[in-house]
């Protein structure tokens, strides 16, 4: 069932990505060129999000199990530290760049656009960077 739920979840969410756009680069690159010709439409795609996970997260924190019984994981740091701020900026200029995040560059990926499979292999080869560093 875990297997299950997973699977529909992951495909809800791929296909929200690809009928808000989120999945297309030059509309979200679109969104981020402010001083340019700006597309305002993914701001209200972000707020939807925000919306449905600030409601979520209330549920969830009132509960000790998930609905298919796994302890209920939430985050708990709350502090704002140095490698948070240069992983968030690390973040926001690979997407600016790249006009791809994680997730929808798997979705990319999954439609088969080159700049998808470019972007993965740079994420994976970031990630692996990061676990070697941790390491040492």
């Amino acid at each position: 069932m875990v297997f299950i739920s997973a699977l529909l979840s992951g495909l809800v969410f791929g296909l929200g990505l690809i009928v808000s756009g989120m999945a297309n680069p030059a509309k979200v690159l679109g969104f981020l060129d402010l001083a340019g010709v700006w597309d305002p439409s993914l701001a209200f795609v972000m707020a939807g999000a925000i919306a449905v996970a600030a409601v979520a997260f209330a549920l969830a924190r009132r509960r000790s199990h998930s609905l298919l019984g796994a302890p209920m994981q939430l985050p708990s740091a709350r502090r704002i530290d140095r490698r948070l701020v240069i992983g968030s900026l690390l973040f926001g200029v690979g997407w600016g760049v790249a006009g791809f995040c994680p997730g929808p560059a798997l979705v990319g990926l999954g439609m088969g656009a080159d700049k998808a499979l470019v972007f993965v292999a740079a994420m994976l080869a970031g990630m692996g960077l990061f676990e070697w560093l941790e390491r040492r």
